[in-house]
Order: C-alpha cells, then sequence, then structure tokens
C-alpha cells in the first residue's frame, strides 16, 4: 500500500455532525489550515466540522503518496513536509510540475471525474497530511459552497503556474528560467534564501538537464551570486537573479 495510516480519525465519521459536539481545529493543524488557501472565509464552526472528516496520514521520505493511473481517491491537504508531483515523458525523463507546502491541497481536487491520476506525488522529507475520501470532500463541497469556490479558486492558480512556466520554457534561456525558479522555491532568511532542492530536482524543474543546471550554478557561484551546497543552493544576490531572469 502506497500510504501508511498514523491516525484514523473515524474515516467512517457521517457528514453531518451534531454542531455542539464538533470540536475546535487541534493546535497542531492550525497554522497550516489557517495558511491554506482551502479554508479561505470559511466559518470556524463549520471548518472544525470539515476537518472533523478527515483522517491524519504520515509519509515516509520517498515514499509514493500515488502513482500515475492510479485510482483516484483522495483530497490530501499538507501539513508537514514537502512532496513533488511529478510526470514521466516517453523517454523516461522526469518533470517536477509542482512543489506542494504546508497549507496547499493536492490529490483529487478538481479530478475525480477524471477517475486516474495523471501525474504521481512524492515525499520528498517526512510528511504529514489531512485527508478526505473523494466522496466526504465531494459532499462536503456541496454542504459548503464556500469550500467549493476555494477549490475553484485552486485550481485556476495551479492552471495559470503551468501556462506560466509553459511558456518560460517556450520563451527563455535556462539561465533565465533558473534564475526566476530559485527564489519561489527557497526560503528568505535574513537577506539571502536557502534552497533545499538538489540539482536534479532543479533539472527536472526548468525542463533542462543535470549537467546543465550544475554548469550553471558553477558560473553563479564564481559571481558570488549563489552559494552550492551538497543538497541545496543558498542564493546570497537576489537581485542579480532578478535582472538575469528579466533579460530580454
Amino acid at each position: 500500500m502506497p500510504y501508511t495510516r498514523a491516525v484514523s480519525q473515524s474515516s467512517s465519521l457521517p457528514l453531518r455532525q451534531n454542531r455542539l459536539e464538533v470540536k475546535p481545529v487541534p493546535s497542531r493543524w492550525r497554522q497550516p489550515v489557517e495558511l491554506s488557501q482551502l479554508f479561505a472565509a470559511i466559518p470556524p464552526r463549520d471548518l472544525a466540522e470539515i476537518l472533523t472528516a478527515s483522517r491524519t496520514m504520515i509519509f515516509t521520505p520517498k515514499q509514493t503518496l500515488f502513482y500515475t493511473g492510479e485510482k483516484i481517491e483522495r483530497v490530501i491537504l499538507l501539513t508537514e513536509g514537502s512532496v513533488k508531483i511529478t510526470q514521466i515523458d516517453e523517454y523516461g525523463s522526469t518533470v517536477i510540475l509542482q512543489l506542494v507546502r504546508p497549507g496547499e491541497v493536492f490529490g483529487a481536487l478538481g479530478g475525480a471525474k477524471l477517475g486516474t491520476h495523471l501525474s504521481a506525488a512524492e515525499a520528498r522529507v517526512s510528511c504529514k497530511a489531512l485527508v478526505w475520501d473523494t466522496p466526504a470532500f465531494e459532499a462536503l463541497s456541496e454542504r459548503f459552497p464556500i469550500l467549493q469556490r476555494n477549490t475553484m479558486r485552486i485550481l485556476a492558480k495551479s492552471l495559470h503556474e503551468l501556462e506560466t512556466r509553459f511558456c518560460e520554457i517556450a520563451t527563455k534561456k535556462v539561465a533565465q528560467r533558473l534564475a526566476r525558479l530559485l527564489p519561489h522555491v527557497g526560503r528568505k532568511v535574513g537577506d539571502i534564501v536557502e534552497i533545499s532542492l538538489s540539482r536534479e530536482e532543479l533539472a527536472q524543474m526548468t525542463a533542462t538537464t543535470l549537467f546543465t543546471v550544475s554548469r550553471q550554478l558553477s558560473i553563479w557561484e564564481q559571481q558570488g551570486i549563489v552559494s552550492l551546497r551538497r543538497l541545496g543552493v543558498v542564493v546570497r544576490d537576489p537581485l542579480s537573479l532578478m535582472n538575469i531572469s528579466e533579460l530580454k
């Protein structure tokens, strides 16, 4: 089984709960839940009821959450860790379509009618998530129109991001694509940006090769723009990267 269940919070709970018995949002979920676009503007009592219908699951590093072609069965809200959504082309090359962060949702969102997943999901590090079975989530969306509205907004944003990346691949050089990507996938610490992605993952996100990414990063390191680590990159001059990304 691709999933490791940590805590099952009554997955068979009926959706119509007694409102007096609905518990507040647990503190361990609060930050990713508050950050999640999925729950924007949902009243606290309704939100608690939606969360009660989920269960908590744990995923180990490099564990596959779902495979391409696998039946769509779950909606997943990441609360801890990082997940990459990937596709493999006809030549066996992997492309990273999305990096999922805490507070972001993926899985069956908006795609249940397709029947099967068009991509795969893999945990990059140890992860925790709230998981809804698809029928339960669809029933919740019907009961709470704001949840359905938020779902549509997330799908529209994801489509826009994919369109932007496709346009960049078609019109921008590798250096420009990489320069634009780095600040968006890192964590700002003071005046620098720390990125915990391997060179191979950066190549998979910019539609190029490991050799090309390594060569470009080495050039930037010599120029003092970045510092290279074994499993990551530190951007020391974000302004220079922005200028490179905007070159015509």
